[in-house]
C-alpha cells in the first residue's frame, strides 16, 4: 500500500529546532491524511499533528504554537517543523498515513525517528 520513511531526528538543546521529514511511496494516491505521533518510554503513543489532503491541520495540545505540519504533494513528503523544543518533547516520532485502498481502510506507520532534547 503505502511505505513511509522518516528522517531528521537527532539531539538538540532546549529551545532549539528540528525538522522531520516523512517520504511516502507506493499507492500514494490512496492517502487521505498524514500525521506525526510520538511515544516516550513507558508512555502511550500520542498525537502530535495531522494534515489532510486539502491542507487542514490538527495539533496535540502540548505542541500547539511550537510545531508546524506541512505537506509537499509534489514530493509526496510531509514535514514537521519543531521549534522551542523542550525536554518533554523527547520521544520516538512516527509518521502515519491513513487512507482507503480499493475500498479497504488502512493505517500505515513509519519505523520512527528518535528526537532527544537535552536540558
Amino acid at each position: 500500500q503505502v511505505r513511509l520513511v522518516e528522517s531528521g531526528g537527532g539531539l538538540v538543546q532546549t529551545g532549539g529546532s528540528l525538522r522531520l521529514s516523512c517520504a511516502a511511496s507506493g499507492s500514494i494516491f490512496s492517502i487521505r491524511a498524514m500525521g506525526w505521533y510520538h511515544q516516550a518510554p513507558g508512555k502511550q503513543r500520542e498525537l502530535v499533528a495531522t494534515i489532510t489532503n486539502d491542507g487542514r491541520s490538527n495539533y496535540g495540545d502540548s505542541v500547539k504554537g511550537r510545531f508546524t505540519i506541512s505537506r509537499d504533494n509534489a514530493k509526496n513528503t510531509a514535514y514537521l517543523q519543531m521549534n522551542s523544543l523542550k525536554p518533554e518533547d523527547t520521544a520516538v516520532y512516527y509518521c502515519h498515513a491513513s487512507g482507503s485502498y480499493f475500498g479497504r481502510e488502512y493505517d500505515n506507520w513509519g519505523q520512527g525517528t528518535q528526537v532527544t532534547v537535552s536540558s
